[in-house]
């Protein structure tokens, strides 16, 4: 297979000139992705005032699959391939024995939930985000889940109460004050709602961690993505609420997740 073209020269010094750290890179996607030239000069000057380039692309790749994700939904980032990991494997543990329950809280685009019907066909997933643009969004990247639109767990059919092996949380988690220091990418073109985590970035976390008990099964976990500084923080809130806390790191990727099991003795 030949290699792949370069990318136009005038196209790689308008992104450079734009900011864009990958500009050749971002150049040859753009290219593949318009079917003419004036198509082309549209997606660039979107991607050159600053949307994201998932959203002019019109998707994301995650964890080795291909999503849609539309513009004003979260995109997915590559640290949040640790929460997916991670709520995988517990996921296969009980697929061994039965056929396994996810959720997925906070689901935007449906990323974490996408990887986790890929790997484990079996499952029975739900998936939840309060934004109706996300939600449908979420529908076309989890035709084999159920897709429901509302506040964390209060769509969730209530014949779940005690039945999900493992449940998964990526809720915004910026503290409030700390917006402005993001990307332009992700304060100006991502809802606020899906970044702010309140004073502490901690606010929505805390309610996801509160109301878990309620919805796990026997030997169910939780399992949600923070920073390292809030790590501790949480943790105390898994405690409180009756489940035993784990912090696992991975700083190449810049990844913390605390999970929560096994009923605290």
């Amino acid at each position: 297979m030949p290699p792949p073209a370069d990318a136009p020269p005038e196209l790689v010094a308008a992104l450079r000139a734009a900011g864009c750290v990958y500009a050749e890179d971002e150049a040859r996607l753009l290219r593949d992705a318009a079917r003419t030239p004036g198509q082309l000069a549209a997606l660039t000057a979107r991607r050159t005032a600053g949307e994201p380039l998932e959203h002019v692309l019109g998707r994301v790749d995650f964890c080795g699959l291909r999503l849609v994700v539309s513009p004003g939904v979260f995109v997915p980032r590559a640290r949040t391939a640790l929460l997916a990991e991670r709520a995988t494997a517990l996921l296969r543990t009980v697929a061994g024995t039965r056929r396994p329950v996810a959720v997925d809280l906070c689901c935007g685009c449906g990323a974490v939930g996408a990887v986790l019907t890929s790997a484990v066909p079996a499952v029975e997933l739900h998936a939840v985000d309060v934004d109706p643009v996300a939600v449908r969004c979420a529908r076309r990247n989890l035709p084999r889940g159920a897709v429901h639109e509302g506040d964390l767990y209060a769509p969730l059919p209530d014949a779940l109460a005690g039945r999900v092996d493992v449940l998964v949380a990526n809720a915004p988690y910026v503290p409030t004050d700390a917006i402005v220091l993001m990307p332009p990418e992700a304060r100006d073109h991502e809802p606020r709602a899906v970044l702010d985590g309140g004073a502490d970035g901690l606010a929505v976390l805390r309610r996801v961690v509160a109301g878990a008990p309620a919805w796990l099964a026997p030997g169910g976990a939780l399992l949600v993505e923070t920073s390292g500084a809030q790590a501790p923080a949480l943790a105390d809130a898994v405690v409180r609420a009756g489940l035993r806390p784990r912090v696992v790191t991975d700083d190449d990727r810049g990844a913390t997740v605390v999970s929560g099991g096994d009923p605290c003795g």
